[in-house]
């Protein structure tokens, strides 16, 4: 799978994605990062992408076409790519959105910063690719770029080999919030913190009725 992200700041992303899991994943070339960045598209000296908002209104708008000259270049050759836009008013990603997600050989994450992306970019972009719009998590971020990490996050992980088995994902399996490993005693300021019993009987339909509860 190849994850193209559109991004003013590829460096913040770069740490995540060489880390962990998905660094693994990288090396073993189970998926490929690229990066396309909209100041490359822009044809001012100084590299500016951004524009003052039409009807006012505070801060800076990012220019509809270096944002679509970017995401062009990211699938020319494409056979199948899939667009990701992300709306603060769009439908919340979720465990079936990655699931839906991962059966894509393309997937360009269209990051954006400052008051958003002229939404003319996105009516453009239609017409080049299917487009499909995510919100990750209520809360307002600064750009495009963590939403985008947890996506490329999310997909990952369910793909072939990526975990080792299919059980180590945790939405397919009954697991709970509340994990523990050893010791099985745990002492903190004269307090003994020790393990819930049912996690050490063995019993297994016991101990999915316990986490299901949890």
């Amino acid at each position: 799978m190849r994850f193209h992200l559109i991004t003013l700041f590829p460096e913040a992303c770069e740490a995540y994605l060489n880390a962990s899991i998905i660094g693994r994943a990288r090396k073993e070339k189970k998926i490929r990062i690229s990066y396309q960045n909209p100041r490359d598209f822009v044809s001012n000296k100084w590299g500016k992408v951004d524009e003052r908002p039409y009807g006012g209104g505070p801060g800076m708008v990012m220019s509809a076409l270096p944002v679509v000259r970017a995401v062009q270049e990211a699938i020319r050759g494409k056979r199948r790519p899939l667009i990701v836009w992300f709306s603060p008013s769009a439908k919340q990603f979720t465990n079936k959105s990655a699931d839906a997600l991962a059966k894509y050989s393309d997937i360009v994450l269209v990051c954006g910063r400052y008051e958003g992306i002229d939404e003319r970019a996105v009516k453009i972009l239609k017409t080049l690719a299917p487009v499909k719009k995510f919100a990750v998590g209520e809360a307002t971020l600064t750009g495009g770029e963590v939403p985008a990490l947890v996506i490329v996050d999310a997909v990952t992980r369910r793909l072939p080999g990526v975990l080792g088995k299919d059980a180590s994902v945790e939405e397919r399996r009954v697991a709970s919030s509340a994990v523990y490993t050893r010791p099985e005693v745990i002492k903190w300021k004269g307090k003994r913190h020790v393990v819930p019993k049912v996690l050490r009987t063995g019993h297994h339909k016991n101990i999915d009725e316990w986490r299901m509860k949890k």
